[in-house]
C-alpha cells in the first residue's frame, strides 16, 4: 500500500508539474528574429525573471522606422538612452501605437513610459513606469534593488475611461502616455487625462525609487509589437 501511495503521489506531482509548465509555456516569451538594438545611443535590459528563464536582450528588437521607434518583444524589456535625463519638476510623454492589438499574444500586454532611472542595467537599478493595455487598463509599477517589482495600483492595474480600447484582436489602438513629477507627487496621464496620482514619499522609499531624478525611457511587456513617437521631456 505504501508503494502504491508513493507511486500515486509521484504521478500526481509529475502531472501537476506538466500542467504548471504547460500553462507557463502558453505565454512564454518568444524570441524575435533579427533581434537586438539598432538605434544609436540606446541600450536596454530585460527583466530579471526573463533572464532566469534563459532569455537575452537580443531576443527583443528596438529599431528606427522614420521618426518612430519600433519595439518588438520577445522578453519584457526596458529601453533607454543614457543622454535622456530628467530632474526636478518635469513631464515625459510619448505616443504608443499597437497596429495589431494582441498581434503576438492571446491577451493584452502593456507598454509605456519609464522615469527615475538610476543604476540602470545593474542589479541595483531603480525606475518607475506607467503602461497601458489595449483593453482599457493601465498599471503603475517600478523596480527597486532586487528582482521583484513594486506595484502602485495592484497586480492587474485599473480600468480608466481615457485609456483607449482596441476594437478587437488585430485592430489598431493608440495611447498617449505621460508621467509628471512635481515637488510632492508623481502622476500618470493617458490621452490627456490623469489616471493616477501617487505621493512622492510613496514612490521614493526603501526598496523603491532612489530618486525621481534620472533617465527616462520606454518599457514593453513580453510578446508585444508597437511603435513609439514623440518621446519628449519638458520642464514643469
Amino acid at each position: 500500500m505504501r508503494l502504491a501511495h508513493h507511486f500515486a503521489c509521484g504521478v500526481a506531482a509529475v502531472m501537476l508539474g506538466y500542467v504548471v509548465i504547460g500553462a507557463q509555456g502558453q505565454d512564454a516569451a518568444k524570441a524575435v528574429a533579427g533581434g537586438g538594438i539598432s538605434v544609436p545611443g540606446w541600450t536596454g535590459k530585460i527583466d530579471p525573471q526573463e533572464e532566469k528563464a534563459g532569455q537575452v536582450l537580443n531576443n527583443a528588437k528596438l529599431a528606427q522606422e522614420g521618426k518612430a521607434l519600433r519595439v518588438t518583444t520577445g522578453p519584457a524589456v526596458t529601453y533607454w538612452n543614457p543622454a535622456n535625463m530628467a530632474s526636478g519638476n518635469y513631464t515625459v510623454k510619448a505616443t504608443f501605437t499597437e497596429s495589431q492589438y494582441m498581434g503576438l499574444n492571446d491577451h493584452a500586454h502593456p507598454y509605456g513610459i519609464v522615469i527615475g532611472g538610476n543604476d540602470l542595467g545593474t542589479p541595483n537599478a531603480s525606475y518607475l513606469y506607467c503602461a497601458t493595455y489595449g483593453d482599457g487598463r493601465f498599471i503603475v509599477r517600478g523596480y527597486g534593488p532586487g528582482p521583484a517589482p513594486f506595484r502602485m495600483n495592484g497586480g492587474k492595474g485599473e480600468v480608466a475611461g481615457s485609456v483607449n480600447k482596441a476594437a478587437g484582436k488585430g485592430q489598431p489602438v493608440t495611447q498617449e502616455i505621460a508621467m509628471s513629477v512635481t515637488a510632492d507627487a508623481v502622476t500618470c496621464s493617458v490621452n490627456g487625462t490623469v489616471v493616477g496620482t501617487y505621493p512622492k514619499a510613496d514612490v521614493v522609499a526603501a526598496g523603491k525609487l532612489k530618486s525621481t531624478d534620472g533617465v527616462y525611457g520606454i518599457r514593453f511587456a513580453h510578446n508585444t509589437d508597437a511603435t513609439v513617437t514623440g518621446l519628449t521631456m519638458t520642464k514643469n
